[in-house]
């Protein structure tokens, strides 16, 4: 019978090659439903595991008589319940004067370490300044409970730590101050998730710690811009990039500062304006009430209004938007502008000289007030501080042209400088003046906006200016044209419809003083004067052609 039915049913390759595709298909299929199912049971076992460890720890509390002194606030307290009066001090206040006496503090846990069972410490920090707080089991103060709920603290979760101060024998090396914290009472009271998505400690290490570490044969983790970009808010916290953003806060009031002891007024001018304010085509279009508009490239007319309004010097600290698509080292389609805007009593010199004096002072202020953070900056990110003269050095754009050409570099004498050429240049006047700060005035007109007041005794050039740090370019200014035929002429010359820019030439109908400005970024500023490689580091939230969030 058997041999009947094989020789009814004789074999086919075919058939036993897909019986055989279809196994494998069911085995996958099994292989896939199989690991599907080990992982709920491992996510199963995980929660229990969990669970029970929460039911322990409310178990164990529950039988410490020393419960109350720790543990995670709930969310009804952290809800403005009450106001207790109690006074928390700043970790980056607590020193030796301090010994012996109680303190409360809160901050992020950065690390922690236990040391057996009895015993543990926790580094805690607050914007950029870091305490050792030290666990040590004691009858009615501190129990075994309290330590292990002190080493079960996820990383960068808030806690209040309530403590007396210690100095310790030898001097701290893993904090800020020399200093330590016996702790009594530990709250939790931000949890942070177990598993960040970058390691602090790897966001604020060095380019040259990774170099040393790679030469040993030891592979350190490097954080990626982009991935430091995507998750910002945990790389703000590094030591680094707290010093950047509080330097450039100091940047913004030392130009205020200086301005208004100038006799400067502090305006703010709109970012929806109906035409361009610069010139060209790099602008971000919007509808406006079913009207076309466009965000402000600049400042620049309304300033100008202002000066025309009486206001005889005027500054303004806002956002500029840029739609060119530069993807480069120092461009961004966002960023803060520092502008400035003053009458010209008879020379456009003036304003090179607020801008001498201004650069000189915030550069002597910064080196005074910000050590600190400059060291911090520093560590991460090494650099040399920057040179420049008690009085700024100015040379004419043909100056410049000249010096080029004496180092073989061909340059048209009437076009513009690229960005290797500002490099080379930096470096020549480095080498023959001993200064990275320094002004190029009288540039070419053809390469200047169209309100640009031309040379009196050369009209190929401008009464304008741009001024470099460490071989790039961080300010432009000029003296502009105050005259309205004279500004119709020149718009018209450069391609832009008047029409859109009534207003700011009509201004100009009612006598308008000589006058002139500058504007500068401010995430530029700090970035050269740090001598970071890249301007996103000192923008919150950069925004360039690529990214839009966070």
């Amino acid at each position: 019978m058997n041999m009947s039915s094989e020789s009814q049913n004789p074999p086919n390759p075919k058939n036993n090659a897909s019986e055989e595709e279809e196994s494998k298909a069911v085995s996958k299929k099994a292989a896939k439903k199989e690991a599907a199912k080990q992982e709920k049971l491992r996510k199963r076992q995980e929660e229990a595991a969990a669970s029970a460890a929460t039911g322990v720890a409310a178990m164990d509390m529950d039988n410490d008589p020393v419960a109350g002194n720790y543990g995670e606030v709930p969310l009804i307290e952290l809800q403005s319940m009450a106001v207790s009066g109690r006074k928390w001090s700043e970790i980056g206040s607590l020193n030796e004067e301090l010994k012996d006496q109680s303190v409360l503090i809160r901050g992020r846990v950065q690390t922690k370490r236990p040391v057996g069972k009895k015993m543990a410490f926790l580094v805690v920090r607050e914007r950029g300044c870091t305490v050792q707080c030290v666990l040590t089991v004691a009858p009615g103060i501190v129990s075994n409970q309290m330590v292990k709920f002190a080493t079960k603290l996820n990383v960068e979760s808030h806690v209040d730590v309530e403590g007396v101060v210690s100095v310790p024998s030898s001097p701290i090396t893993g904090a800020t101050q020399q200093v330590e914290v016996q702790v009594r009472k530990l709250y939790l009271i931000s949890k942070a998730v177990p598993n960040l998505p970058i390691n602090l400690e790897d966001a604020a290490r060095s380019e040259l710690e990774i170099e040393k570490a790679s030469q040993a044969g030891e592979q350190l983790v490097r954080v990626n811009p982009d991935t430091r970009l995507n998750y910002r808010v945990i790389d703000l916290r590094t030591p680094a990039k707290q010093a950047i953003f509080r330097i450039q806060c100091q940047v913004e009031d030392i130009f205020r500062t200086f301005l208004l002891s100038e006799g400067f007024v502090g305006i703010h001018t709109p970012k929806l304006i109906s035409g361009s304010s610069e010139g060209g085509s790099a602008v971000f279009k919007l509808d406006y009430h079913e009207r076309p508009a466009c965000l402000a490239q600049s400042p620049q007319l309304y300033k100008q209004m202002a000066i025309c309004g009486d206001f005889g010097r005027v500054f303004e600290v806002g956002p500029v938007f840029r739609a060119e698509n530069s993807r480069t080292h120092r461009h961004l389609c966002e960023f803060i502008g520092l502008d400035v805007e003053m009458e010209i009593k008879e020379h456009y010199v003036e304003v090179m000289d607020i801008v001498d004096r201004l650069f000189v002072t915030m550069f002597d202020e910064l080196n005074e007030k910000c050590k600190k953070e400059l060291e911090a900056i520093g560590k991460q990110y090494p650099f040399q501080s920057l040179k420049y003269l008690r009085k700024t050095l100015q040379l004419t754009f043909q100056e410049g042209v000249q010096m080029l050409k004496e180092a073989g570099i061909e340059i048209d004498p009437l076009g513009d400088l690229n960005t290797e050429m500002e490099r080379k240049l930096g470096q020549l006047v480095l080498e023959k003046y001993g200064t990275e700060f320094y002004i190029l005035h009288r540039y070419p007109l053809a390469v200047r906006p169209f309100y640009t007041m031309p040379c009196p005794d050369d009209e190929a050039y401008s009464n304008s200016f741009d001024v470099f740090i460490r071989g790039e370019e961080i300010i432009s200014g000029a003296q502009r044209i105050h005259i309205p035929e004279f500004l119709t002429t020149r718009a018209t010359a450069c391609g832009i419809d008047v029409n859109t820019l009534t207003q700011y030439i009509d201004s100009f109908q009612y006598a308008a003083p000589p006058h002139g400005g500058f504007g500068v970024g401010l995430e530029r500023v700090v970035m050269l004067f740090c001598a970071l490689s890249n301007i996103r580091q000192t923008s919150l939230f950069p925004r360039d052609p690529d990214r839009l969030t966070p």
